[in-house]
């Protein structure tokens, strides 16, 4: 059966990708965004080519909990329910220390990726809640699995955290008809991987040569992710394309494996 799906931050990059996939497989999809221009040209080109009744869409702030009973409401009032919410919205912050990262940055991005996941689970759940059923997925990054690096304090202590939200919705979502998951997308070239980068730096090239082995394009990533999201029936499964030994086998072949993902990127 062709599910119903609301993915927060899609009006580009891996959201954008998600949707596009899901729409391939007959699904109708609510794509959201800050910016409301964003959101009417997605939603234009993707009923374009997957017609006007499996796409609609609204913007959002996910960190304001009246528009995202909004986004619910208009979703849920297209398609008559909601399947599945993706929590995909998420910012970056510039790579300095701590201390040297402006005040206004730091809490742009624990109030997107922390609290803007919280009061979107929230409502998501609230109303699957009412409804009788429904899939709620958080999204992991950098710093889930307890990794570190200069420079990214704030980000991936957010994203940490999502690991731990997953854990204690199980308990809270255990007698009800939710399902609670989360999906890793591991390292994705969108601006959301490169945007707090200095291009003209040595750090950059350092990291670029990581990013070169282990990671993909939004179009390789979305399609495996998409197919595993809706074979998913279970509460607490997590939906991981980067895993461990994946890494470590494109380690092993790196030197017979020459990429460069960022060769059309201007400055990249």
């Amino acid at each position: 059966m062709a599910k119903s799906i609301v993915i927060t931050g899609s009006t580009r990059g891996i959201g954008n990708g998600l949707a596009r996939e899901f729409l391939k497989r007959q699904c109708r999809v609510a794509v959201s965004g800050r910016s409301a221009s964003a959101v009417e040209a997605a939603v234009a080109e993707l009923s374009q080519y997957y017609g006007t009744s499996k796409v609609c869409g609204a913007p959002c702030d996910i960190t304001d909990p009246q528009q995202l009973q909004g986004l619910w409401d208009h979703a849920a009032g297209a398609f008559g329910g909601i399947d599945v919410w993706i929590n995909n919205a998420g910012v970056s912050i510039e790579r300095k220390p701590l201390w040297e990262q402006s005040d206004t940055a730091l809490a742009e991005v624990v109030e997107t990726n922390l609290t803007g996941a919280l009061l979107a689970s929230k409502t998501a759940i609230a109303n699957m809640v009412q409804q009788g059923h429904g899939q709620v997925w958080n999204t992991e990054g950098f710093g889930s699995d307890g990794a570190s690096q200069p420079g990214m304090v704030a980000y991936g202590a957010t994203k940490r955290a999502v690991r731990y939200l997953r854990k204690a919705l199980l308990k809270d979502t255990a007698d009800t008809p939710v399902q609670v998951c989360i999906v890793s997308p591991g390292i994705v070239v969108t601006d959301l991987l490169i945007g707090d980068y200095d291009l003209t730096s040595e750090e950059w090239e350092k990291s670029k040569k990581i990013f070169n082995i282990l990671g993909d394009e939004v179009h390789t990533v979305t399609p495996w992710l998409a197919d595993h999201i809706l074979a998913t029936d279970k509460s607490g499964a997590r939906v991981a394309w980067l895993t461990r030994r994946k890494a470590i086998a494109r380690f092993m072949t790196a030197a017979f494996r020459k990429r460069d993902l960022f060769a059309t990127i201007k400055g990249a």
